[in-house]
């Protein structure tokens, strides 16, 4: 009589079993663990993604700040021109040649009586969009090349290193130059020019990043659960693989900007009268004794814009300001 009291007691302090959880086998359930212990973090929610950023502004240095600030006021030269400069980039004044900075002509005059102020502003437009168009010629390019070489490997990836190596034993000046004579002279021809002599760089990085994403455990998950080989690459080994190509885009940019000023400078850029700046620079340098402010304020804003481009590209980069 007692063991049965105390039997039936064991039976009513026994946890009682969920029904669902009587039918999953074991294999099922240790498959869902590995699963979502392989899986890729999930998203953070919106508040989440906006605080961070607001978080890190303030945290920003001040080198970064200037240089966000001079990039910003740059693109607004390039965008609304109108808004800093009220005279006409292409017209001179009569009896207004070479004249010295001063009230009416803040950055002075060139041979022709054009204001060098006005043509430096309106120049940003040639300059920044040939360089929009070089980085993103280089960066399609390069991203396709790189990814295709990295997720497919054997001998495809071999044969196109092979082409990307050549490419950067190329010098990038040469490069430009030559694909320039074969398309012609130009803002826009330039720009292609400079594009195609950075794809090998964008190539290289994206094929490593792509080869260090395709070895994680959640894209092999991927593949194991039967993800087609495009859409595994679509939707995770390609987005986790660009946070160093944005921080190498970023600082192609300003090389492009520079690149774009040297071709044009030599005489391969925007044909006269565009001001564009590396043009500028070449129209001033023959009165560099008699006229410094033609040549000195087109470069002191090339200078400008690459070293606060640069700055930025190493924020991207997470490197430690």
């Amino acid at each position: 009589m007692n063991a049965l009291t105390h039997n039936e007691g064991l039976a009513l302090r026994a946890p009682a079993v969920d029904p669902l959880q009587a039918t999953v086998p074991p294999a099922a359930v240790a498959a869902t663990a590995a699963a979502a212990a392989v899986a890729p973090p999930r998203a953070r929610s919106w508040a989440q993604g906006l605080g961070l950023p607001l978080q890190r502004a303030r945290q920003m240095p001040l080198a970064l700040w200037l240089a966000w600030g001079v990039l910003a006021v740059v693109l607004l030269w390039a965008v609304v021109p109108g808004w800093f400069s009220s005279h006409d980039p292409l017209v001179g004044l009569a009896g207004q040649q070479l004249r010295e900075p001063g009230a009416g002509h803040w950055l002075g005059t060139d041979a022709l009586g054009r204001d060098v102020w006005a043509r430096v502003v309106h120049g940003a437009v040639h300059s920044l969009s040939g360089a929009l168009v070089a980085v993103g010629v280089g960066l399609v390019a390069g991203t396709a090349l790189g990814l295709l070489a990295g997720a497919v490997g054997g001998r495809t990836d071999e044969a196109l290193m092979r082409v990307v190596d050549v490419l950067l034993a190329v010098p990038s000046l040469l490069l430009s130059l030559t694909i320039i004579i074969v398309l012609g002279f130009g803002t826009v021809n330039a720009a292609i020019a400079v594009g195609v002599a950075s794809v090998a760089s964008f190539a290289r990085l994206v094929r490593s990043e792509v080869v260090r994403v395709r070895c994680s455990e959640y894209v092999e998950a991927a593949f194991g659960s039967g993800g087609r080989f495009g859409a595994v690459l679509w939707r995770h080994v390609l987005p986790n693989s660009l946070t160093s190509v944005v921080a190498l885009a970023a600082l192609q940019f300003g090389t492009a900007i520079l690149a774009i000023a040297t071709l044009g400078f030599l005489g391969y850029g925007a044909p006269p009268p565009t001001p564009e700046w590396g043009l500028l620079i070449a129209e001033g340098r023959n009165y560099l004794s008699t006229a410094w402010w033609l040549t000195s304020a087109p470069g002191l804003v090339v200078v400008a814009v690459v070293l606060a481009v640069n700055r930025i590209s190493v924020s991207l980069s997470g490197a430690r300001p």
